[in-house]
C-alpha cells in the first residue's frame, strides 16, 4: 500500500471533480494544480496550491511551460525506497507527489472542429503526457488517473484502503496511462502524416477505440472485437440481436457497394461479403425486387443495404424473406414497426456513414498490408471504346454500373447487368472462365432479361474463350481493363461478332 499525501491535478475535462475533491480533503491530501484546473478547484471552494507557487517558477510562454519543472517531475519519478533518490529530494527541498490526475488538451476534438493548423498545434499537450508517462513509469509508488471515468474506481480504492492505493490498482492505471499517451501521440503522428500527404511513413501507427467485444470471430473458437478511430461507429443498430464478426464484415462490404451507387438510390444484397444482387433503380421496392431477382437463393440469410430511407411499402417486402441484417439511411416509423416484429433481425441506420479516404488493413502474424480503398468515381473519360460498334448511352451507363459492382466482387469477378441491375454474378474463382460460366448460369436460372445484357470483368481476359462464352450467352457489350498481350485478339473477336467492347484504364481486383 502507498499512502497518498500529495496529488497533482491538471485536467482539460473538469467534470465530476467535486466528489473527488471532497474525498481527497477527507484524507487530508494536499492538492497542487495549475491554470484552469486551479481556478475550478478554487471555484468549488477547495484548498489548492498553484503549481507556480509550489515550484517558485511562474508560468511562461503563454502557459506552454507550467508543470515542466524538476520539482514536479522529481516528486513523481523518485523511487521511494532508493536512498540516493531520497537524498536528492532532501538536498533540493523537493516533496513526493503520490497521485497524478491528468487528462490532455482535447486534440482529437480540435481536429473534428477546425482545420486551423495554428489552433490544432496549440492543442498538442506537452506537460500533461509528460507527467502521465512519469507517473506511469513509477507506478510502484505513484498512482496515475487519465480520465474522469476512472474517478469512481479511484475513490473506491481510497475508501477501501483508508487513503492509500494498492499495487494492483497502480499497475492497472499505469497500463491504461501508457495506452492513453500512445493513442494521443498516434493522433498527432497521423495528423502530420495527413497534412504532408504521407500515407506510408517509415513507422505506421494504428490506433482505435474499443467499440465492442464480440461474442466470437468468424468461428466460435476465435476471439474478436471491433475498434473505431472514433468513439463510436458511424452506423447505429436500431433493433435485433448482437452483431457478430461476420455480420460486421458483411455490413461493411454492403455499405461499400451501396454507398457507391447514386445518392439516395440503390440496393445491394450481400452474402459472405460478396454481392448476390445489386440494383440502382430509383423506385425503392422495384430496386429491391430487381436486386433480389439476381440470385434469390443466395440472398436467403443475407444482408440488404438500401442507400435510402426504408419506408413501409419496402418493409412489407423485406419482411417476407429471412435476412440477418437490413441497412438503410434510417427507417420511417411504420417500417420499424413492421420489421421489429422479427426479434433477431438486425436493423442498422447508416445515414451517417460516408465512405472516405482511410486506408484498409489486413494482417498475418506480425505483418500488415495496407492500401487505399478502390473508391474511384468513374466517368466516361476513364474508358475507351475499342470496338467498331459503339455503345448506346444506355449500354454505356450499364457498363459503368456493372464495372462499379464488379470491383466489389471477390476476384476473379464477372458481372452481368441489364437496366442498371445485376442479373448474374460470378465470384471468387481461380479461373476467369469459370466465373463467366457461373454468372451465365445464374442469369439463365433466375432472370429473363428483356433488354441488352452487358458484362464487366475486374481484369482483362487473357484469352478469347472468356469473352466468347459471354457473347454466346447473349451479352451485347463488354467492359474490361486493358493490359493483356492478347488485347488485339479480344478486339478482333468483338468486331467479328459485332459486340461493343470498352476498355477501362484501371484494373479492379478484390482479393
Amino acid at each position: 500500500m502507498k499512502k497518498i499525501k500529495r496529488a497533482l491535478i491538471s485536467v482539460s475535462d473538469k467534470k465530476n471533480l467535486k466528489p473527488l475533491l471532497s474525498l481527497l480533503k477527507k484524507f487530508k491530501i494536499e492538492i497542487i494544480s495549475s491554470g484552469g484546473t486551479y481556478k475550478e478547484i478554487k471555484r468549488l471552494k477547495y484548498t489548492c496550491t498553484e503549481v507556480s507557487d509550489y515550484t517558485g517558477s511562474p508560468e511562461i510562454l503563454g502557459g506552454r511551460v507550467k508543470t515542466l519543472h524538476p520539482k514536479i517531475h522529481a516528486g513523481i519519478l523518485n523511487k521511494r525506497n532508493d536512498k540516493s533518490h531520497y537524498r536528492d529530494l532532501i538536498n533540493n527541498n523537493y516533496d513526493n507527489i503520490d497521485l497524478v490526475i491528468v487528462n490532455f488538451y482535447p486534440f482529437e476534438e480540435t481536429l473534428k472542429n477546425t482545420s486551423n493548423h495554428k489552433k490544432i498545434i496549440e492543442n498538442i499537450d506537452v506537460g500533461g503526457p509528460t507527467m502521465v508517462r512519469a507517473a506511469a513509469k513509477n507506478y510502484n509508488d505513484v498512482a496515475v488517473i487519465t480520465s474522469s471515468s476512472q474517478y469512481e474506481e479511484l475513490m473506491n480504492e481510497l475508501i477501501k484502503f483508508n487513503g492509500s492505493t494498492s499495487l494492483d490498482f497502480r499497475q492497472k492505471m499505469s497500463q491504461i496511462a501508457f495506452t492513453e499517451t500512445a493513442y494521443y501521440d498516434a493522433l498527432i503522428s497521423n495528423y502530420f502524416n495527413k497534412i504532408t500527404n504521407n500515407d506510408f511513413p517509415e513507422k505506421k501507427i494504428i490506433y482505435g477505440n474499443l467499440v465492442e467485444r464480440l461474442r466470437y470471430g468468424e468461428n466460435p473458437h476465435q476471439q474478436s472485437a471491433i475498434y473505431s478511430k472514433n468513439k463510436a461507429l458511424d452506423i447505429t443498430q436500431l433493433h435485433g440481436k448482437q452483431l457478430s464478426y461476420n455480420n460486421y464484415n458483411d455490413i461493411f462490404a454492403a455499405l461499400t457497394i451501396s454507398k457507391s451507387l447514386p445518392k439516395n438510390s440503390g440496393v445491394a444484397i450481400i452474402k459472405h461479403a460478396n454481392p448476390c444482387g445489386v440494383s440502382a433503380l430509383k423506385d425503392p421496392v422495384e430496386c429491391y425486387k430487381s436486386a433480389l431477382a439476381c440470385d434469390p437463393v443466395s440472398a436467403f440469410g443475407g444482408i440488404v443495404s438500401c442507400n435510402f430511407k426504408v419506408n413501409k411499402k419496402l418493409a412489407l417486402e423485406l419482411q417476407k424473406l429471412f435476412l440477418e441484417v437490413i441497412i438503410g439511411n434510417n427507417f420511417d416509423a411504420e417500417a420499424l414497426k413492421i420489421l421489429r416484429k422479427k426479434k433477431n433481425l438486425r436493423l442498422i441506420d447508416a445515414s451517417k456513414f460516408y465512405p472516405n479516404e482511410v486506408l484498409k488493413f489486413i494482417s498475418t502474424n506480425q505483418d500488415i498490408l495496407t492500401q487505399s480503398e478502390d473508391n474511384k468515381v468513374f466517368t466516361k473519360k476513364d474508358f475507351k471504346v475499342v470496338s467498331k460498334k459503339k455503345p448506346s448511352k444506355s449500354q454505356f451507363d450499364n457498363l459503368i454500373f456493372a464495372l462499379n459492382v464488379c470491383r466489389y466482387v471477390k476476384s476473379n469477378a464477372i458481372v452481368l447487368a441489364s437496366n442498371k441491375t445485376t442479373i448474374g454474378i460470378g465470384s471468387g474463382q481461380p479461373s476467369r472462365l469459370d466465373s463467366c460460366q457461373i454468372a451465365i448460369d445464374k442469369m439463365k436460372k433466375f432472370t429473363n432479361p428483356t433488354s441488352d445484357v452487358v458484362a464487366a470483368s475486374d481484369a482483362f481476359f487473357p484469352f478469347v474463350d472468356g469473352i466468347e462464352k459471354l457473347i454466346q450467352s447473349g451479352v451485347k457489350a463488354v467492359i474490361q481493363p486493358s493490359g493483356s498481350i492478347n488485347d488485339k485478339e479480344i478486339i478482333k473477336f468483338a468486331n467479328e461478332t459485332n459486340t461493343v467492347l470498352v476498355f477501362s484504364k484501371t484494373r479492379h481486383f478484390r482479393h
